[in-house]
């Protein structure tokens, strides 16, 4: 099996590809963007991203024929299931962002590695930075090798700028930063301008695959927010629930600062092997092992909403909590299921 200190061909070819698609975003800005949606107007989608996918996803399968792809804007092929090597691609991360004008997207190319993420390329077209890295051989901006991470401890905390303006504004953590894309939140965590991330929601394996490389490059890591690591190329390529990285230092002080402030995490999917299953009540406990869709949004030991739907029909079979964090709840589900049936 290839290791990581063999893949100067790999970072060549994704460097030359995250610029030519950069380039193609570019393009597609200058004529004008007609942008669709998925499951909600937070789900975006626009013809560049197909398009830019196509032009990524050919190139490598041209080149590297024995390995898997995956891509947020191709039909997921399970054949990458047996493939040692996989690249996990996002055309556009942070489509939201760009379809409106703003700067904060990048084009994510990520190779993971019998399940761990081993090269990541981060590209940002509007401000030009490409972000490289392979673990072990640490991660460059633009070429230059990145500096060193801050020795704390005024630490920089990168968060979403939707999860930001929906509750995080009043929860009293300091030194957040808000912004769009989480792959290029976790390029910037590995170049040293910021310190860590977090997430209250799930997101997908494309999402994070390059920026997690990088930040292993650089010496941090990305987990689950219940302390389980990130494997990639699994059957469903959807990390169920909330994430947390950084740098050491700055990831043990923002753990123990997410218990404090009892920030929630989603979880999807619960399943009784979750440690999550545990806030559930033993009467749901027993009634619910097995049922595919049980669905929590939780902080600090406590059981804030319970949303069980079928995840075929799409059938919402019970709500409760508050209303609040159901309503966040529901709107998780309903991007990784689709609209839900009442």
């Amino acid at each position: 099996m290839t290791t990581p200190s063999d893949l100067h061909a790999e970072l060549a070819l994704a460097q030359d590809l995250a610029r030519e698609a950069g380039e193609l975003l570019r393009e597609h800005l200058r004529r004008g963007l007609t942008v669709e949606h998925k499951t909600s107007a937070d789900d975006p989608v626009t013809a560049a991203d197909r398009e830019a996918s196509t032009l990524i996803m050919t190139r490598l399968a041209q080149v590297f024929t024995l390995d898997g792809l995956l891509s947020e804007e191709e039909e997921d092929r399970q054949d990458r299931l047996s493939a040692a090597r996989v690249w996990i691609v996002d055309p556009i991360d942070g489509t939201k962002e760009y379809s409106t004008g703003l700067p904060d997207y990048c084009v994510s190319i990520g190779l993971a590695v019998g399940g761990e993420p081993v090269l990541g390329v981060v590209y940002a077209p509007d401000t030009d930075e490409l972000f490289s890295g392979v673990v072990g051989r640490g991660v460059t901006l633009n070429g230059q090798p990145v500096p060193a991470p801050s020795a704390g401890p005024d630490w920089r905390i990168a968060v979403s700028d939707t999860e930001h303006g929906r509750e995080l504004h009043r929860s009293g953590l300091t030194g957040m930063k808000p912004s769009g894309s989480i792959a290029l939140k976790l390029a910037r965590l590995a170049a040293a301008q910021a310190d860590a991330t977090f997430t209250m929601s799930p997101r997908s394996e494309w999402d994070i695959a390059a920026g997690h490389a990088l930040l292993r490059a650089a010496g941090g890591d990305l987990r689950r927010r219940d302390g389980r690591p990130i494997r990639y190329n699994q059957s469903r390529p959807n990390i169920e629930q909330g994430l947390i990285g950084g740098t050491p230092g700055a990831l043990h002080w923002l753990d123990a600062q997410l218990r404090q402030h009892r920030l929630p995490s989603a979880h999807l999917g619960l399943t009784s092997r979750d440690p999550a299953w545990t806030l559930l009540p033993a009467p749901d406990r027993a009634a619910l092992d097995g049922h595919p869709g049980v669905n929590i949004r939780h902080a600090d030991g406590e059981l804030l909403a319970l949303l069980i739907v079928n995840p075929q029909t799409r059938q919402v079979e019970r709500a409760e909590g508050d209303a609040f964090h159901l309503d966040r709840l529901t709107r998780d589900v309903t991007r990784a299921l689709g609209p839900l049936q009442s």
